[in-house]
C-alpha cells in the first residue's frame, strides 16, 4: 500500500476522532466498582477512579451532579455510577462523566423505599380515613417547590388560568440532593406556623428515583402527615410514586394536575351563577304569579258578596296593586341581573380578589330582600282588604235593618223608595233583620 494514500493524524485529531466514537458508542451506561484516588478540589467537582480486581476507570462528577448525590463518596466505598463515556483530549484519557451515584447493591433505593412504605403504612399514615377534604374554593395556596424549576411555572400558569382570585405564596426549597429533605420539612412546618394558607402543594418535576428521593424521606413524610393544612403531593410524572404521595391528603400525577385538582374552574363558576340567577328568577316569578292569583280570587269573592260600587273600585285597586307589585319585583330582578352581569364583566376584566364570593353574597342578600318586599306588600294588601271588609260590614243594609228599619219591595222585587211606586191595594213585602212581612197598601201620603 502506498504511503501517499495513508492519512496522517495529529494527536489532537486522533483524540477528537476517538472521543466522537466513544461518545456515540456508549451514550449512557451504568458502572459498578470501588472508589479510589478520590479528589475534592475547591471547584466542587469530584474526581476519582472506579476499580475492580483487574482494572480501573477514571471518573469525573461535576459540581451540579455532586450536589444532587444522596451519598457522600469516600475511598473504598462500593458504588453504582450512571453516566456517559467521554475522552479528555489534552491527555488522551477516556473517563466516565458521572451523572448520579449511589451505593452498590441491586435495588438498594427501592428496598429502602419499600421498607419505609411498609413501616408508615403499619402506623396508619396511609389510611384513607385520616385524609382531609380539600377546600372547595381555596383563597390562599402555598407552594413548596424549587423557585427555578418547570414545576413552579406550571403551577402558577394553571392557577392563574383557573382561579386567579387565589393568592399564592412560594416557599422556595431545593428538591433534590442531601439538603433537600431538611428544607422541604422546614417549609411544611413554617407554612403551618404561619397559618396563612388553606392549602399546601408540595412537589417537583420528573426525574430518576435518586432525583426524587427527597420526597421519600421519612422526616418529610411525617411532617406532611402532621400538617394541620391539607396537602397535595405532586412529585414527578404520572408513573412516579413517592412516599409523600401515600401520606398526603391527595396525590396528583404532575404539578400541573395538582393545580387543576386544587381549584375550581372560574368559567364554570360564572356559568353556575347564571344558572342560579335563572332559577331564582323563575321561582320569584312563580311566587308573584301565585300571590297575584290569590289577590284576584279575594277580589272576586269580595265582589260576589258585596256588589257595591265601592267594593268594585277597591277590587280594581287591589288588582292594580298586584300589577304594580309584579312590575316592581320584575324591575328589582332585572336590576339585580344587570348588576350581576356588570360584576361578572369586571371580574373577567380585572380579576379582583375574592370578587366571586362577594357576588354570591350580594345575590343571596338580594334574594332575601326581595322575599321581604313581597311579604310586606302581601301583608299590607291583606290588611287593606280586611279594613274594607269591616267598612262594608258597617254600611251594609243588613246592619240598618238590625236597628228597626225595613226595606219595602214590590211584587217584582223592586225596592220601593217612593210613594209614587205604589197605590192603594198593592201588595208589598217588608224586609226586616230576621225575615220578611207581607203587607197591603191602604193609602199613601207624601211628606
Amino acid at each position: 500500500m502506498s504511503h501517499d494514500a495513508e492519512h496522517v493524524y495529529t494527536p489532537s485529531e486522533l483524540n477528537r476522532e476517538l472521543k466522537l466514537h466513544l461518545e456515540a458508542g456508549f451514550p449512557r451506561l451504568v458502572l459498578e466498582g470501588e472508589i479510589s484516588n478520590l479528589g475534592r478540589p475547591a471547584s466542587g467537582h469530584l474526581y476519582f477512579s472506579l476499580k475492580d480486581e483487574r482494572a480501573q476507570i477514571r471518573c469525573a462528577m461535576f459540581r451540579s451532579a455532586a450536589m444532587r448525590a444522596l451519598i457522600k463518596p469516600e475511598n473504598g466505598m462500593k458504588v453504582t455510577a450512571r453516566g456517559r463515556i467521554s475522552l479528555y483530549e489534552p491527555r488522551g484519557e477516556y473517563q466516565l462523566i458521572v451523572e448520579s451515584l449511589q451505593e452498590a447493591g441491586e435495588g438498594l433505593l427501592q428496598q429502602q423505599f419499600e421498607a419505609l412504605k411498609k413501616k408508615l403504612d403499619s402506623e396508619g399514615l396511609f389510611d384513607p380515613a385520616r385524609k382531609r377534604a380539600l377546600p372547595r374554593y381555596p383563597a390562599r395556596i402555598a407552594l413548596i417547590t424549587s423557585p427555578s424549576g418547570a414545576a413552579v411555572r406550571d403551577l402558577l400558569h394553571v392557577l392563574e388560568r383557573r382561579w386567579p382570585v387565589a393568592r399564592v405564596r412560594l416557599y422556595p426549597v431545593r428538591v433534590q440532593g442531601s439538603e433537600a429533605p431538611l428544607e422541604i420539612r422546614a417549609a411544611i412546618e413554617a407554612a403551618n406556623r404561619h397559618a396563612w394558607a388553606d392549602l399546601l402543594i408540595a412537589g417537583r418535576g420528573g426525574g430518576s428515583l435518586e432525583d426524587l428521593w427527597a420526597f421519600n424521606d421519612e422526616a418529610v413524610a411525617r411532617s406532611m402527615a402532621a400538617s394541620a393544612i391539607p396537602v397535595i403531593s405532586a412529585v414527578g410524572h404520572e408513573t412516579d410514586f413517592s412516599i409523600c404521595d401515600f401520606v398526603a391528603d391527595l396525590r396528583a400525577p404532575t404539578p400541573s394536575a395538582a393545580a387543576e385538582l386544587a381549584t375550581p374552574d372560574r368559567f364554570a363558576m360564572i356559568e353556575a351563577f347564571r344558572r342560579l340567577e335563572r332559577q331564582l328568577q323563575r321561582r320569584e316569578e312563580g311566587r308573584l304569579q301565585h300571590q297575584a292569583q290569590r289577590l284576584d280570587h279575594l277580589a272576586h269573592r269580595l265582589q260576589q258578596r258585596h256588589p257595591a260600587t265601592r267594593v268594585q273600585d277597591q277590587s280594581r285597586d287591589l288588582s292594580r296593586l298586584g300589577d304594580r307589585l309584579g312590575r316592581a319585583a320584575r324591575l328589582s330582578l332585572r336590576g339585580q341581573e344587570q348588576r350581576l352581569d356588570q360584576a361578572e364583566r369586571r371580574l373577567t376584566a380585572q380579576r379582583p380578589d375574592r370578587r366571586l364570593e362577594a357576588l354570591a353574597l350580594r345575590l343571596a342578600n338580594a334574594e332575601k330582600s326581595l322575599e321581604r318586599q313581597v311579604e310586606i306588600r302581601v301583608r299590607n294588601a291583606r290588611e287593606r282588604l280586611g279594613h274594607l271588609s269591616r267598612t262594608l260590614h258597617v254600611v251594609s243594609p243588613l246592619q240598618t235593618l238590625g236597628r228597626g228599619y225595613a226595606v219595602l219591595t214590590s211584587d217584582d222585587g223592586t225596592v220601593v223608595s217612593s210613594t209614587a211606586q205604589v197605590k192603594a191595594g198593592d201588595d208589598v213585602s217588608a224586609q226586616v233583620s230576621d225575615g220578611s212581612i207581607g203587607l197591603t197598601v191602604k193609602d199613601r201620603q207624601r211628606t
